[in-house]
């Protein structure tokens, strides 16, 4: 019989990246940065894709690593990528679509149509303040656990639909009064997908892709199934007793409000233009969207409905969870977009200050 390799062990370390392009945003310090950041991602050992565009340019494309461990597939810019709680801006722009059109209000409350459910979910607890982090409501998830957990109950399996999260989203104590304060909670987004639902009638997952991929032209975005990967989508990864698994019993077979789109680098500078050329919500509604509602800290960047705002002019999606670290940054007055997808939890945090 001939043996087979372990799908679960270390692959060969990678080559280190190659020479980063001459451009002028690149210089010397730059990419010396760059390269030495990309090189220790590599050697985690981690996969995923960095790209910077200005002005219609891109100025840097790079993939390191395997896109599937156990079939040795080399990533490519090419592959889709998980992004955690970078879907928190898709659900955000969703609720803000039904804003548009009037089937919500930033007031409307979360009680006018949970009725009964979540009774713990104060009376005055609005739209804006779920969208904004300043809701106070208890959160479902500890954001800070160890990504190697198993956080939620029962099959990952069972989370498909966003009524599927009612009774996690139960049993968990307010922390402040509606409004009085920021604390980042992704039981909150999931709220919101439910809001939207009720109030739409119509499956979550069919309103971002109707709302926001659509209308923004993505045509590589969508929330997968775990277990049913297309062959351009890459596994994510999780060390668990010092051995590396995939994550498919660590996260919900499909992504729910709080997170778990799937992407690449290319679809990402297109929504930044989408989102600021008001293809998918009204100009108006965008300018509110990016307004500051929670100044920065020393813990937090600033924070407006659904986006961070690192800096004036600034606009900041990014996320984390087991198999996935993510940043994406855009510079409205330049025009520059830059990136960073991988598929472990930690990978992208070191190409990412590189780049800033």
């Amino acid at each position: 019989m001939t043996p087979t390799a372990d799908p679960t062990a270390d692959p060969p370390a990678d080559p280190p990246p190659p020479a980063l392009p001459d451009h002028p945003l690149l210089t010397i310090e730059r990419r010396d940065a760059l390269a030495t950041a990309l090189r220790e991602a590599a050697e985690e050992p981690s996969a995923g894709v960095v790209r910077i565009d200005e002005e219609g340019e891109t100025v840097l494309e790079h993939a390191w690593g395997l896109a599937d461990r156990r079939h040795r597939i080399a990533m490519t810019p090419e592959h889709r990528i998980a992004v955690a709680s970078g879907a928190k801006g898709f659900t955000a722009l969703t609720v803000m679509s039904l804003v548009a059109d009037g089937t919500l209000t930033l007031d409307t409350t979360a009680r006018s149509l949970l009725c009964d459910d979540l009774p713990l979910i104060g009376e005055d607890v609005t739209i804006e303040h779920l969208l904004a982090h300043r809701s106070g409501i208890g959160d479902y998830l500890d954001d800070d656990a160890d990504s190697a957990e198993y956080l939620l109950p029962g099959a990952m399996s069972g989370y498909v639909d966003a009524e599927d999260y009612l009774d996690v989203l139960g049993g968990h104590d307010p922390v402040f009064a509606a409004g009085t304060d920021f604390l980042y909670c992704n039981g909150g987004f999931v709220v919101l997908a439910i809001l939207a639902q009720r109030a739409s009638g119509v499956p979550f997952h069919d309103l971002v892709r109707t709302r926001v991929i659509e209308p923004a032209g993505l045509t590589a975005t969508a929330y997968l199934r775990s277990d049913a990967l297309p062959g351009d989508a890459a596994v994510g990864y999780v060390r668990v007793d010092g051995v590396w698994r995939t994550n498919v019993h660590h996260l919900p077979v499909i992504g729910g409000g709080d997170g778990g789109i799937w992407t690449t680098a290319a679809d990402l500078v297109t929504f930044w233009d989408a989102l600021l050329d008001a293809r998918i919500v009204p100009r108006e509604l965008v300018d509110d969207m990016l307004r500051e509602r929670s100044a920065a800290s020393e813990d937090e960047n600033a924070y407006g409905l659904g986006f961070w705002l690192p800096a004036p002019g600034v606009v900041e999606l990014e996320g984390m969870d087991a198999g996935s670290s993510f940043v994406s940054r855009h510079e409205i007055a330049t025009g520059r977009t830059a990136s960073v997808l991988t598929t472990t939890a930690d990978a992208a945090w070191e190409v990412a200050r590189a780049i800033r």
